[in-house]
């Protein structure tokens, strides 16, 4: 019985690992996750990582709501798209065309992206990003006080993933499961 156990687990592996591979076909966005990323993070900053979360927030699709009204590709709220399109030039489309979701999308991760300046690793950082875009940035912060009460660093991801429970219930796992998403994503996309 511990066999056929073992057995099913090394199959099934590989299947979710390769569970996201396909989107590496889905390429009539890439150009704007690439070109985006560039103006709001430079040249150096590799876009994947927004298809990955796109992927994660509405598997590519331009006609996605969720459960409280945010819509399109990146999942922006109105509200929040409404803001982004009021600061920035760029954006001069509507929240369910494609290219203006990703542009905002990107732009909004721009802005929590300079939030997170400190100290940290690169990847920690994007993690902090991605949380904050997911759990709210507020969240984050308090999560971030409670680990200092702890003793832990309150600049690592995975001082986040044990006190963000505290801040935001079993809805933390949603966050942490997110972030852990993107980067399995990430990992694949080519």
């Amino acid at each position: 019985m511990k066999k056929l156990a073992i057995i099913f687990v090394l199959l099934i592996i590989p299947l979710q690992a390769n569970a996201y591979e396909g989107f590496n076909k889905i390429v009539k966005y890439d150009r704007y996750f690439s070109k985006y990323s560039k103006r709001y993070f430079g040249p150096g900053f590799d876009w994947r990582y927004f298809k990955a979360q796109a992927i994660a927030e509405s598997r590519l699709k331009a006609n996605a709501k969720s459960h409280v009204g945010a819509l399109g590709i990146m999942q922006i709220m109105p509200r929040t798209f409404k803001d982004i399109a009021s600061k920035n030039p760029y954006v001069q489309g509507g929240i369910t065309r494609p290219r203006w979701n990703i542009a905002a999308g990107i732009y909004y991760n721009r802005t929590l992206w300079k939030e997170w300046k400190a100290r940290r690793p690169f990847q920690d950082r994007i993690n902090f990003m991605f949380g904050s875009y997911n759990a709210g940035k507020g969240n984050i912060i308090k999560a971030q006080r409670i680990a200092g009460k702890q003793f832990l660093n309150e600049n690592l991801w995975e001082s986040i993933e044990q006190t963000l429970p505290k801040v935001t219930g079993k809805n933390s796992g949603e966050t942490i499961g997110y972030i852990k998403k993107i980067n399995k994503i990430k990992e694949v996309l080519k």
